[in-house]
């Protein structure tokens, strides 16, 4: 009896292991076969400011490198070209994290290319180079000029983020209309307007992440194109203001765009902010030294999390966090609608397991395990925001 048993066991124990390994394989195989689309990658930034060369391994530095980007099955990078509200000449800033890409691009064009359309970024997929784009974060950065802002397309910006934290003077951002109750003019002024729908005739996905409830419902009531939310998650699960609340989903779906989910622990754990703020507060005079000396606040987070990743570690929410938020638009509107927007190099943490680029086929295994189809993950992984993207090509 007692042989019977030990072979039933090693024969569980095999077919389990089989099972994993069946797994494995198929997961690897469906994330190889999809086009796998980043719509929100910060690495731009740490080019410009610290002459960050992305070419390089830069393992344990970023999130993002070159050789990282290939391992992780990315096939279509759209790159952030962000400024805070700080910066001067933030036009002139944008096209210095252009020229960041446009180097490396020339240095390595058997691996990435900048494509311009649709048509271009298949054939780059095809030949096995990252499609790459910029999407630039922030209206300010048009410096109320549509002429800069075609400037901008024709050095391939396929989106714009109408407002980041700090609006521009033509649009209100969610943070605007969070903290100032009494602001008397909210969405979009008539500039406003003229920009998106001249983002509209020229092909360039209008981005509502950041954006202001107001904005936001000024840009579904104007655009004759589907929108995107490069960068943005789901309110009802964390109440965040950077977070899409239901109607604004729905709205989303109806107008035949995508909401690309956030990595961000704080849009995806309801649980995270409490966290940060003892870590903080915990280090307060260490921070308020950092701060006081000139170094940016993100750097200053950075360099903190870094030091301490003992105390870090904790605090970053689980994979299946991420997925949920994912899982909640598809229940709520359809698996059409959703894709990655993971914000990498532009976050301080991300969720556990996904600790930088290569770890993209992750995302495929927990869909899988989620009970989702290949078909459905092809869409999520990178076909609905492909969708969009030529949707707005569409004279």
């Amino acid at each position: 009896m007692r042989k019977i048993f030990i072979s039933l066991f090693v024969s569980m124990y095999v077919l389990a292991v089989h099972a994993q390994q069946i797994s494995a394989q198929s997961y690897q195989k469906i994330h190889r076969k999809a086009i796998v689309v980043d719509t929100h990658n910060d690495i731009l930034m740490h080019a410009a400011d610290k002459g960050t060369a992305f070419d390089q391994d830069l393992t344990l530095k970023t999130h993002t490198d070159l050789a990282r980007w290939k391992k992780g099955g990315l096939d279509v990078q759209i790159f952030s070209v962000y400024s805070d509200g700080g910066v001067q000449n933030a036009y002139a800033y944008a096209n210095r994290q252009m020229d960041s890409l446009d180097a490396v691009a020339l240095r390595n064009p058997d691996q990435i290319i900048k494509v311009s359309n649709y048509a271009e970024m298949l054939r780059a997929v095809k030949e096995h180079k990252i499609a790459a784009m910029f999407g630039v974060e922030g209206g300010h950065m048009i410096e109320d000029d549509l002429a800069k802002l075609e400037a901008l397309y024709k050095r391939g910006a396929r989106y714009l983020t109408l407002t980041h934290n700090i609006a521009p003077s033509w649009a209100t951002s969610a943070a605007d209309e969070t903290t100032k109750p009494n602001l008397p003019n909210k969405g979009l002024t008539e500039f406003g307007r003229q920009v998106v729908q001249r983002m509209n005739q020229l092909g360039m996905m209008v981005d509502v992440s950041h954006s202001g409830d107001q904005t936001f419902w000024d840009v579904i009531k104007l655009s004759t194109k589907p929108i995107i939310a490069s960068h943005s998650s789901v309110y009802s699960l964390v109440a965040h203001r950077r977070n899409l609340k239901d109607d604004q989903i729905k709205a989303i779906a109806k107008n035949g765009g995508v909401i690309q989910i956030n990595f961000n622990p704080g849009f995806i754990d309801s649980s995270f902010g409490k966290k940060e703020d003892a870590f903080f507060k915990k280090h307060k005079a260490e921070s308020d030294s950092l701060l006081k000396s000139g170094m940016d606040e993100w750097y200053m987070m950075n360099l903190l999390y870094k030091k301490y990743t003992a105390e870090a570690e904790p605090m970053r929410p689980p994979l299946y966090m991420l997925i949920d938020h994912i899982d909640y638009i598809v229940k709520l509107v359809g698996v059409d609608y959703v894709g990655l927007g993971s914000d990498f190099d532009g976050i301080n943490l991300t969720p556990q397991q996904l600790d930088d680029v290569t770890t993209y086929p992750l995302i495929t295994k927990a869909l899988i395990e989620k009970g989702y189809s290949k078909k459905d993950i092809y869409k999520i992984l990178g076909e609905n925001l492909l969708r969009v993207l030529k949707a707005n090509e569409s004279k």
